[in-house]
């Protein structure tokens, strides 16, 4: 499964990408505001900083202006990934960008007929929202699932990008239910590593070492 990274915050980015932890990452003019910075310019230096697809979200609602805003958007950078909204206009604009080379990542999705749509488009992602769906009372990961049976049904190869990421228990699950990449916040994906019996097994190590009085450096 791959990782992106859910944030414009270019040191966070960087230290989970020296680790090794960042496939990808994904933006929005929401995220990218509270930087206070140019929104292109925060853009082509987390592409420069990455080698996989970054994920840059237009702001038109109209077909024709998403397709305008798509385009120089993907001029940025050759790993610039254009964001639509999943609606009718949004999957017009993934069709036209997607014919033309274009990475395209359709956002905002809540049902596996809206995946299906995105699918037919051309997307290269989709990206459903499983924390927003648990937030209503409804099992988020059960539209992983049905997104990624209809997907292997048909032999679709849009990738199923689980969005809204609270918890490393939403990293695990969409791990074995089959997501193909997660999004999650860097904090969440730093939590990955942490563990009681990881932490309470170091300490005893490190106090039976210090005992011995001796050093490896």
């Amino acid at each position: 499964m791959k990782f992106f990274v859910d944030s414009a915050d270019l040191e966070q980015i960087a230290y989970l990408n020296d680790i090794g932890l960042v496939d990808g990452v994904t933006t929005n003019p929401s995220i990218i505001a509270k930087s206070g910075r140019d929104f292109i310019e925060v853009i082509k230096e987390i592409c420069a900083m990455v080698e996989g697809p970054v994920s840059a979200e237009v702001t038109a609602t109209d077909a024709d202006e998403m397709i305008k805003e798509g385009r120089i958007l993907r001029a940025v950078a050759d790993n610039v990934c254009v964001k639509l909204p999943l609606t009718m206009d949004g999957l017009k604009a993934c069709k036209v960008l997607s014919s033309e080379g274009t990475k395209t990542n359709v956002t905002l999705c809540f049902s596996a007929n809206q995946a299906l749509l995105a699918a037919k488009a051309g997307a290269s992602f989709i990206s459903p929202f499983i924390g927003r769906l648990d937030d209503q009372g409804l099992d988020g990961m059960e539209l992983i699932e049905e997104i990624r049976t209809i997907y292997d049904n048909y032999g679709f190869e849009t990738e199923i990008l689980a969005a809204s990421i609270r918890n490393v228990g939403h990293i695990k699950d969409c791990a074995l239910v089959g997501a193909d990449v997660i999004t999650s916040p860097p904090d969440v994906i730093a939590k990955l590593s942490q563990h009681v019996l990881t932490d309470k097994g170091l300490a005893a190590f490190l106090k039976d070492w210090e005992k011995t009085g001796q050093s490896i450096l």
